[in-house]
């Protein structure tokens, strides 16, 4: 059977607490930058995916500043036709 020396056991304890507040020091430091990387790489993939799904319409805003362009529903060639259904005269009841 094997046994833990009072050595090794500290050893460990010191080495596992040493990781620890070193991670901590480090993230400290170290992670508003890795924050602000990550949120910078974010942002890039939604402006890149906003720009996909609805065609870049900020930057044809921002280079056409000052200009006021209306766009016009097509008109609609439908004509209603009259013979839809019978009509139903209703009188009210009291």
């Amino acid at each position: 059977m094997l046994e833990a020396s009072f050595t090794g056991v500290l050893r460990t304890v010191l080495i596992i607490l040493l990781v620890y507040f070193g991670l901590k020091i480090l993230l400290r430091y170290f992670g508003p930058m890795i924050l602000r990387y990550f949120m910078k790489k974010m942002g890039r993939k939604f402006e890149k995916q906003f720009n996909q799904q609805f065609g870049g319409f900020q930057g044809e805003a921002q280079k056409k500043e000052g200009k006021v362009s209306i766009d016009k529903k097509p008109k609609s060639n439908r004509r209603s036709d009259k013979k839809v259904g019978e009509y139903i005269d209703y009188e009210e009841i009291d």
